[in-house]
């Protein structure tokens, strides 16, 4: 593994730690300034609708996984395909809502580090098993 596979690679475990943690601001840093979250029924938004939408957020707990199924390095850019599960709590484990699917993600270098600069996330709504 190259040493920006293992950068990028620590920079989703970086994200997933700072989802769990509610950390806006880790997230905010791991992203470039001209970030596009495309996401299934709305228009795509930057970073600052990013973080108003994460400071809504504030109270619930995010547990979640993510399994790298791809990763193409073409500096300074880079995109992965994961696979996440992400479930969502809000007052305990009886109001849970669970997602899963696919993410396609493009990551640019910039002062030699990797950060988000494009995401697509395509989970949708799964039961609780």
């Amino acid at each position: 593994m190259s040493e920006d596979e293992r950068a990028i690679h620590a920079l989703i475990d970086m994200w997933m730690a700072a989802s769990k943690a509610g950390d806006i601001g880790r997230l905010l840093d791991l992203m470039t300034d001209d970030v596009v979250f495309m996401a299934p029924g709305r228009e795509p938004f930057g970073k600052q609708e990013f973080a108003a939408i994460s400071g809504a957020m504030q109270g619930l707990r995010i547990d979640g996984k993510a399994e790298l199924r791809e990763l193409q390095v073409l500096e300074p850019w880079a995109f992965a395909r994961t696979f996440l599960k992400i479930a969502v709590h809000a007052g305990g484990d009886t109001n849970t809502v669970e997602r899963s699917g696919y993410t396609l993600t493009i990551f640019r270098k910039a002062d030699g580090r990797w950060r988000v600069a494009r995401d697509a996330n395509l989970l949708t709504d799964r039961q609780k098993s």
